[in-house]
């Protein structure tokens, strides 16, 4: 019997000290008074919402939300020693699991160039991980000249005229003892730009590498190129859709020779969002290729980092823009190879390295947070963030290598939501209510016993929301975790600080993240979800049928 729960969302004004208290010690930008700036109060909003917790709708892999390195950190061979930091490395664990994908527009200008030796630095495939640890002195001097090597990066970028990088044993070794040691799983990407002179892909560089990681016992996946639809742009070359397929299929056939890499995960083609001839290149490499690949992949930002807005982060109709690509890409890719598992290898905020100003803030968190919500429930299997370390502003972590507001928002995300998606559906006569933007998962069984079901909320409104709960859902107790900025109002939307339930999140130490408790809250009709908020609401007892 289907369980079917109501839930009504109304916007409400509330008075500052008022009964009516903001989830949190500290309300922030939640607190004040809804009247506008004419002093009138402002017109509630009324949601209404149909959620079945019977039975999952969907089910997305473990690993759902993962990240990516960028291939420019190799571009010098000595920053890959970052990925050795200790608090890099704490940092990646509590994101695990996770696929970790290594590739971006330099994997098709790298090289491997291999130099006969391997030293054995602390920096190998040991499962234990002892010992591996970047000096304090030689993490400063990286950072520092990593800030420079940035510019030189965008320069090449804006240019569009790429150098080729060689890499050695070292990167791949680097790279390896990285994931392993923080638990990810590595997909490493190859270089398609190496062809032959009647355009095929030319595997033999790919085959040294093989060779090398197989040596090596590296357990791992791979992908060839990254954005085949701007090879032309790039570096002068067009390779046709079938023509990829067909590179796809020749990569997996050198994977069969391998014993460690026979039953690998083969994935691509890594196309841009469909639209124009980006569609032909992915209709061609399903026709030819589709067969050989684990899974589908695609990119998607939403708009250019060069000309992007602060509304454009907090717009429903540019989040929306989401469903109209993935629903292209998966008809597409069924009506060549139904069933077969499509995947974001590669998304953030902005394209072109990033919103200098918006995409490593706190508003960045309102596309990375729906973009994680709408993906599953549209049929997503897997999501890869760029960027988790690299060069633009997209990232998870800074410069100095501590956490931005998305990467607690992904901690969060981690820990309380499970991979089975539940129905959801929001119903109003007003526009104002896409600002409240809901999804609905069964909780993570790692955190909450069987039953429990965690609802991702977030209001990009400027007017706090209320949340009337029914009495089937009202009876349970509530662990809410609501993410503001540390600033109160709009300019707190430009704070690289984010609190949780009115505590600002900081790392401990380099090897400890912060306690992320939820506010216990007894069996209520309602819930407070602040302007410019983000939240999720752990019903423990819910008992729902689809998550025992």
């Amino acid at each position: 019997m289907n369980r079917v729960v109501l839930l009504s969302l109304c916007f409400l004004w509330t008075r500052t000290g008022s009964s009516h208290r903001l989830l949190g010690p500290d309300s922030g930008s939640g607190s004040g008074s809804g009247r506008n700036s004419s002093g009138s109060l402002d017109v509630s909003v009324s949601v209404s919402v149909d959620v079945d917790l019977s039975s999952a709708i969907r089910r997305v892999d473990r690993r759902y939300l993962s990240v990516t390195v960028d291939a420019s950190l190799a571009a010098e061979e000595r920053f890959m020693y970052l990925l050795s930091s200790p608090k890099i490395r704490t940092l990646a664990k509590a994101l695990t699991p996770a696929f970790l994908r290594f590739g971006g527009t330099r994997q098709d200008f790298m090289v491997f160039t291999p130099q006969g030796f391997h030293k054995d630095s602390g920096v190998t495939a040991d499962p234990s991980c002892d010992g591996v640890e970047l000096p304090s002195w030689l993490e400063d001097k990286l950072k520092k000249e990593w800030t420079q090597q940035q510019l030189i990066l965008m320069k090449e970028d804006l240019q569009r005229k790429y150098t080729r990088v060689k890499f050695t044993e070292s990167t791949v070794d680097l790279l390896h003892s990285f994931t392993n040691c923080s638990g990810m799983d590595l997909i490493f990407g190859l270089n398609a730009l190496l062809r032959t002179a009647d355009n095929r892909w030319n595997s033999s560089n790919a085959r040294s590498l093989l060779q090398y990681c197989e040596s090596r016992r590296y357990r791992m996946s791979w992908e060839l190129g990254n954005e085949p639809n701007s090879y032309e742009k790039k570096a002068g070359i067009r390779v046709d859709g079938e023509q990829l397929g067909r590179d796809f299929t020749h990569l997996r056939e050198l994977m069969s020779e391998s014993k460690l890499y026979r039953d690998a995960g083969l994935y691509g083609p890594d196309v841009g969002q469909p639209r124009d001839h980006r569609i032909d290149i992915l209709k061609g490499f399903l026709k030819s290729g589709a067969r050989v690949v684990n899974a589908c992949t695609w990119h998607h930002y939403y708009v250019n980092g060069r000309d992007a807005s602060l509304d454009d982060f907090l717009d429903p109709v540019v989040l929306d823009t989401l469903t109209v690509k993935t629903n292209k890409v998966l008809q597409e890719v069924n009506l060549v190879s139904p069933g077969k598992k499509v995947w974001l290898g590669e998304t953030s905020s902005a394209y072109g390295g990033g919103a200098a100003g918006l995409s490593d803030t706190f508003v960045a968190g309102f596309m990375w947070l729906d973009k994680l919500g709408l993906g599953a429930a549209l049929g997503l299997d897997v999501v890869m963030r760029q960027v988790f370390v690299g060069s633009g502003s997209y990232h998870l972590v800074d410069d100095n290598l501590d956490p931005l507001p998305d990467y607690w928002l992904s901690v969060l995300y981690k820990r309380l939501v499970g991979p089975e998606v539940l129905k959801i559906e929001a119903f109003s006569n007003f526009v104002q209510s896409k600002r409240v933007r809901l999804y609905l998962h069964c909780s993570n069984t790692k955190s909450y016993r069987r039953g429990a079901v965690t609802l991702i909320s977030m209001n990009l409104s400027k007017k706090p929301a209320r949340i009337s709960v029914p009495a089937l859902v009202s009876s349970s107790t509530v662990e809410a975790f609501v993410l503001q900025s540390d600033q109160p109002g709009e300019r707190g939307l430009y704070s690289r600080s984010v609190k949780l339930n009115g505590e600002v999140l900081k790392m401990v130490d380099d090897k400890t993240l912060p306690d992320l408790k939820g506010s216990r809250l007894p069996p209520a009709k309602h819930l407070q979800l602040p302007a410019y908020s983000l939240a999720f609401f752990v019903f423990i007892e819910a008992q729902a049928a689809a998550c025992q």
